[in-house]
């Protein structure tokens, strides 16, 4: 069957098996396809933190037939969190940034991490299919804003700073937004995993940046979600890589990626 002719889906995974889809997906990405995981957890071939098991955390998972195919997950604030952070939103990424400045009457922020398509469904309507899921269940939980960091595939400083410097020249960096590290961490000195090529390099250095690549997650966001960065590239400990702050506003998010959400979900009803 081809994907043009699959019956596409989501939902919010709730049962043991769907969430075991969840925890194999993230560990097919993750550890089997990009090595960041430790050995162990190829013992269960499953990617879980403590996270997961919050009852104001959401798994959104999507289906291409009866096959799940890509997961993401949307953590909403948490007082035990909060508390055990000593933060005032109860989100994770408060562990690395002061969210503090973005708190307003009326702003609702919740976490969207773990964002994984299996590589064979990467140029499907799988990331749609995501992305409307992650839309909908957040407008339907009173989500104003989104607060994220976006993976960019390398742990070199270098590489990840020449990221935030294509991103700012593609005009994706706020204005208006600014987040402050409140525990930056240091990367390897012998970078493992550069993004960059030597020649794009030299590029960069004379100046032309236009022509230069962003890596697929921020520039993806950024395009059909409306992201905006916040912050110069942090250094996630957990995998050993460099990821870019971000925020999206629900109600600024692209009209043209709205009406496709609005459309997969008025066929989703349709079938049901």
């Amino acid at each position: 069957m081809t994907c043009r002719h699959l019956r596409w889906s989501w939902r919010v995974a709730s049962t043991q098996r769907e969430l075991d889809d969840v925890a194999r997906i993230r560990w097919a990405v993750f550890g089997g396809e990009l090595g960041l995981l430790s050995e162990q957890s190829a013992l269960t071939r499953r990617e879980v933190t403590c996270v997961d098991t919050l009852d104001t955390t959401v798994h959104v998972l999507v289906y291409a037939g009866d096959e799940p195919v890509a997961t993401m997950r949307v953590a909403l604030p948490n007082a035990e969190v909060a508390a055990n952070l000593g933060g005032k939103v109860g989100l994770e990424m408060e562990q690395r940034v002061d969210l503090s400045g973005l708190l307003q009457p009326g702003r609702v922020f919740a976490e969207p991490s773990r964002f994984c398509v299996l590589p064979k469904w990467r140029r499907s309507e799988a990331v749609t299919w995501l992305q409307a899921g992650m839309f909908a269940e957040s407008r339907r939980r009173g989500v104003t804003h989104w607060i994220a960091s976006a993976n960019l595939e390398t742990d070199s400083p270098v590489d990840a700073h020449l990221s935030w410097q294509v991103a700012a020249r593609r005009g994706w960096v706020s204005p208006h937004w600014r987040v402050a590290v409140s525990d930056p961490q240091q990367a390897p000195v012998q970078s493992r995993s550069p993004y960059y090529t030597p020649e794009e390099r030299a590029q960069a250095a004379r100046g032309l940046l236009d022509a230069l690549r962003l890596p697929r997650a921020p520039a993806l966001f950024a395009r059909t979600m409306g992201a905006r960065f916040i912050a110069e590239p942090l250094y996630d400990t957990y995998f050993q890589w460099f990821t870019l702050p971000l925020v999206m506003a629900l109600d600024e998010v692209p009209a043209e990626s709205v009406t496709r959400f609005r459309t997969l979900e008025q066929g989703l009803s349709l079938a049901a």
